[in-house]
């Protein structure tokens, strides 16, 4: 069964989320994030996507005191990601709590580091972030469009042990227009055993029930929990089924 992983995106310590990526486009949800996170957890949730806004923007880690907050007064499984860009920063978000972390332009700009960290950590550690716009790969907070395919830069990790990647369509993301079923559909073709997680468009439980009969192993959802057009005994019914 797909496991279904609520995003707590963070700007100022308080819980947003942007559309597209665009820092003009912010809505704040909720100014606690714990109360949040522990929403989700009595739902039956038990993995956090947990994104430092404020970090990818300022390219190193700055919510590291709300992700220390999440994992000590829960049991959440958090992926930590946003601004990630060195030692000291993997450092500070493992011992705050983090139990993986998501990189997404560090492994295009600077791909010897991105892979000294999996040889460090392990690959069930390091989480390979593949977001794309027309299926080449976006870096810098969606910014920039590299020269990547998103099926080249997916199989340059692979063969270097990345066993878990979010693959986000930005187009989609924040929009809630529908996962990017095709985009899917050619990356779990090209890779079966890859533990791939949708992210960007889910509006719907229909959404998360078509992404599960595709055999994707994960879903992040975020702006249609907070929108309420998913609700949380949706998702605990969901679980529990």
């Amino acid at each position: 069964m797909i496991t279904i992983i609520p995003a707590i995106d963070l700007i100022d310590a308080k819980c947003v989320r942007l559309a597209q990526g665009d820092y003009n486009q912010k809505t704040v949800y909720n100014e606690n994030p714990l109360e949040v996170a522990k929403m989700f957890e009595d739902a039956g949730i038990t993995r956090l996507h947990l994104v430092d806004l404020d970090g990818a923007k300022a390219k190193h880690i700055v919510n590291y005191k709300v992700l220390e907050l999440l994992s000590a007064r829960t049991e959440l499984i958090i992926d930590f990601g946003g601004g990630l860009k060195t030692d000291e920063d993997l450092r500070i978000a493992f011992e705050c709590g983090a139990q993986m972390v998501t990189g997404g332009s560090i492994a295009v700009k600077d791909r010897e580091i991105f892979l000294s960290w999996i040889e460090k950590y392990g690959p069930e550690k390091i989480i390979l972030g593949a977001d794309a716009k027309d299926k080449m790969i976006a870096v810098s907070g969606w910014q920039e469009v590299s020269e990547l395919s998103i099926l080249d830069f997916i199989e340059s990790y692979i063969i270097k042990g990345i066993q878990q990647v979010i693959s986000t369509d930005i187009a989609r993301d924040g929009m809630l227009t529908g996962p990017s079923i095709d985009l899917y559909k050619e990356i779990i073709a090209k890779f079966p055993k890859l533990e791939l997680i949708a992210s960007g468009g889910i509006a719907t439980m229909k959404d998360i029930y078509d992404l599960d009969e595709m055999g994707i192993p994960g879903v992040i959802t975020g702006k249609a929990i907070y929108e309420n057009r998913i609700s949380l005994a949706e998702i605990s019914k969901f679980i529990c089924a």
